[in-house]
Parts: C-alpha cells; sequence; structure tokens
C-alpha cells in the first residue's frame, strides 16, 4: 500500500503541473518560456540522482532512501503550494523532484524484497498499473482542481497522502541487506555532470536554443560521461552498474525499455496535433481520444505481470512491441476527420501492445541483477524510462522543426505523420531487440 500510494504521488507531480502553467505564469508574473522550469527543474532533479540515490539505497537500505524520499517530496509539496514567485516555485520543484527520485529509485527493489519470486511479475505489474492510472488520470484531476481552487492546491494535495505512506513505510517496509561499501561522490558528481548536460542539450535542441550552447553542453555531458563510465569500470560496485550491462538480458531489457518509451511519447506528444490540424478536435476531444492507450494499460499491465512469472520476458515483450508497431501504423492509416471509435480502436491496439512489453520487461531488468545490487537496477529502470521519454520528445521537436509545421487540407501534417513513422520504427526496433533476449539465460 505505501509503495502503491508514494508512486502515485510522484506520478502525478510529474505530470499534474502542466495543465496550470498558464495560470501560473500569469499569477507569479513570469513569461510561458519561464514557466516551463516549474516542469523541467523536477524532470532535470530526479534524472540526475537517480542512480545516486539508488546507489545509496544499496548502502544504507532501501527503506531508509525511500522514507526520505517520502519526507522531503511532502515537505516540497508544502513549499511548493506556499510559493509567491517563481524562483521560489522552480526551487521547491527541485526539492520535489528530489524527493520522488528517492522514491523510484527504490521502489522496484523493494517490490522484489516484499513479493516472492514466483510473485514478483504481479508485484511488478500492479506498479505498472498505478503508473499507467495515474498518467491517464492526471490531467483530469488538474482540471477537477483547478475547477474549485487555484494552481497552489495541486501540491497541497500531495501532503496527507505523503504523511499517510510515510506512516505505512515506517511500520510495513521491510528491512534489507547493505552493501557496506562507502558512496562514491565523485561519481555522483560525474553522474549529475553527464545526465544534467546531456538532458539540457537535447531540449535545447527541441527549444531551439542556439547550436553553440547545445553542442557545448552535449559536448560537455559526453566527456563527462566517458570519464564517468572510466571511472565505474575500476570499482567493485559502481554507481552505473557497468558490470551487469555485460550481461545481455540486463542490457537488451535496458535498450528495449529506452527504445519502447521513445515510441510511447512520440505518440503522446503528435498524436494530438494530428487531431488538432486534421480533425480540428477540441482539447476535450482529444484528452478522450488519448484516453483509451493508458486506459488499457491498467487492465494489461498485470495480466502482463503475472504472465511473465512463467513465461519469458523476451517472448511477452516481443510480442507487445509488435503489437505496438502495428498499433502506431494503423494510426498512420487513419483517414482525414476520422470517426470517434476508428480512433478509439487503434489507440486501443496500442495500449495492448505497451501493456503487454511493460510489466515483462521491468521484471526481466530487476531480476537480472543479484538482490543485493537491486537498488542499482531499480535506479536504471527509472532511468532507462526517462531518458527514452527526453528522446522522444526530441525526436517530436526536431521532426516538427525541420518540416516547419507542414500541412495539407483534409490530410494529416506532414510532421505529425514522420513522427509517428519514428514511433512505430522505435517500437519496431525494441521488438527486434526483445526477442534477442529469448536466446539469453533468464531467471523466471
Amino acid at each position: 500500500m505505501t509503495i502503491t500510494i508514494a508512486i502515485a504521488v510522484s506520478v502525478l507531480a510529474s505530470v499534474i503541473a502542466n495543465i496550470a502553467l498558464p495560470s501560473m505564469a500569469h499569477e507569479l508574473n513570469a513569461t510561458p518560456a519561464e514557466s516551463i522550469w516549474v516542469v523541467n527543474a523536477y524532470q532535470l532533479a530526479v534524472t540526475v540522482t537517480l542512480l545516486p540515490l539508488a546507489a545509496l539505497g544499496d548502502i544504507i537500505g532501501y527503506r531508509l532512501v525511500y522514507n526520505w524520499g517520502l519526507v522531503v517530496f511532502t515537505l516540497a509539496s508544502l513549499v511548493c503550494g506556499l510559493a509567491d514567485s517563481l524562483p521560489m516555485l522552480v526551487v521547491a520543484r527541485v526539492l520535489q523532484g528530489f524527493g520522488s527520485a528517492g522514491i523510484m529509485s527504490v521502489n522496484t527493489a523493494l517490490v522484489r524484497f516484499i513479493f516472492p519470486r514466483e510473485l514478483l511479475g504481479r508485484g511488478i505489474g500492479t506498479i505498472a498499473l498505478v503508473v499507467a492510472t495515474c498518467s491517464a488520470a492526471g490531467p483530469s484531476i488538474a482540471a477537477v482542481i483547478l475547477a474549485v481552487a487555484s494552481w497552489h492546491w495541486l501540491f497541497f494535495i500531495n501532503i496527507p497522502f505523503g504523511i499517510l505512506a510515510s506512516w505505512l513505510a515506517l511500520r510495513s517496509l521491510p528491512d534489507t541487506p547493505k552493501s557496506g561499501h562507502t558512496f562514491d561522490l565523485i561519481s555522483a558528481g560525474l553522474n549529475a555532470a553527464t545526465f544534467g548536460l546531456l538532458l539540457i542539450g537535447l531540449d535545447g535542441i527541441g527549444d531551439g536554443q542556439g547550436r553553440p550552447w547545445v553542442a557545448m553542453e552535449l559536448l560537455g555531458g559526453v566527456v563527462a560521461g566517458v570519464v564517468f563510465i572510466r571511472r565505474q569500470n575500476r570499482m567493485a560496485e559502481p554507481m552505473l552498474p557497468v558490470d551487469l550491462f555485460r550481461k545481455p538480458i540486463f542490457a537488451l531489457s535496458v535498450a528495449t525499455s529506452v527504445c519502447s518509451y521513445s515510441a510511447q511519447t512520440i505518440a503522446f506528444l503528435a498524436l494530438p496535433f494530428y487531431f488538432a490540424l486534421a480533425g480540428g478536435m477540441s482539447q476535450s476531444r482529444i484528452g478522450l481520444l488519448i484516453t483509451p492507450w493508458p486506459a488499457v494499460v491498467v487492465i494489461v499491465a498485470p495480466i502482463a505481470g503475472r504472465l511473465s512469472d512463467k513465461y519469458p520476458a523476451g517472448l511477452l515483450g516481443g510480442l507487445g512491441l509488435a503489437v505496438l508497431t502495428v498499433g502506431l501504423l494503423l494510426m498512420l492509416a487513419l483517414p482525414p476527420d476520422p470517426p470517434f471509435i476508428d480512433v478509439v480502436w487503434r489507440m486501443m491496439i496500442c495500449g495492448i501492445g505497451f501493456g503487454f512489453f511493460q510489466s515483462p520487461n521491468n521484471r526481466a531488468l530487476i531480476s537480472s541483477a543479484p538482490r543485493s545490487r537491486s537498488g542499482v537496477a531499480s535506479g536504471v529502470l527509472s532511468t532507462a524510462r526517462l531518458t527514452g521519454q527526453t528522446i522522444g520528445g526530441v525526436a517530436v521537436a526536431v521532426i516538427f522543426a525541420l518540416t516547419h509545421g507542414d500541412t495539407a487540407h483534409g490530410d494529416i501534417a506532414s510532421g505529425v505523420w514522420i513522427a509517428l513513422a519514428a514511433g512505430a520504427a522505435f517500437s519496431g526496433f525494441a521488438c527486434v531487440i526483445s526477442f534477442l533476449r529469448l536466446t539469453q539465460p533468464e531467471a523466471l
């Protein structure tokens, strides 16, 4: 219960503020571009601290990192709600991101110690269900709150749930083995520089940032990454588990995750433009058309989780990603101004495919690591998801920039069509990678 509550509020925190950005910008006297940092600050804080906090969980115990993550997240939510200026809100969102990273970095590791091996897939499927449900319901929850209260309550609402989850965590979460090795501050700094500079540089491509700045940020991230990896290769228990990446099943599961989340993000960003440009649909109708995908994931993910306790992730994930690829190709074949049901059944196919991939893939990734390294494996799992989402977002921004938003009356915008084709390509590539895991031994 404590894990599902904490995951729910951390996922909602990443999506619930988006819908309120215009009102935040107006009230805090900020420009729209400046208000984007309310979202970016949270994402950046989560990304650069996931692996260090996961490694810290291996050292001092997952329960302690998780509990402190909940405390920081809850207190930061209070500060976010009290913020009366954009700088104060951005700083509070950074702190909220740190707390969320504490929750996300070790949640799958804790699930591994809560559920017996034969039920691990079921436990991971439950987490996938919560993530999908909150992702789907986030905009609607935000709309309901904003209809009766100010944007501050988007953050205040986290407080009672954070307190409840903390109380349950103290009473119920198990103690886990501790590795005993020391925390490497230099590796943590290199990790932050690598992922931070790469993320800022990739966002800069989509935001139209000057090429020299983007080039320096990306180059700095690559250089820091090379130094980071070389340092990890010399360590017995590295923060970035380069030794685990030498296991084909682990490396292939990470690659599958990155590519599949790239495909999903491309679709979720590009499809609203299709519906608005080609179909002239309202925002509320667009929201209804997007909903079938995550709604079906809510149903399919737990089923796939149970099946993953019996069947290989390479098979289940490969079949699911094949279905997702077909679904995205069917979206490309939509007629101009499509009937509602034509969109819904295609979106449901995409949701079935993504739901069948998610739980088995997560189970394969976490179970391929030794139990004593569950923390870093959990951190890699979350980092792979964020990396895929970032790549997908950049891909859409770059494609739209190159096509200059060209449209043809009664037909899909060329940029949207190319983006969806790219999403299908990512999904198809992930499908191939997933099937490659069938040649590797897997812990069932």
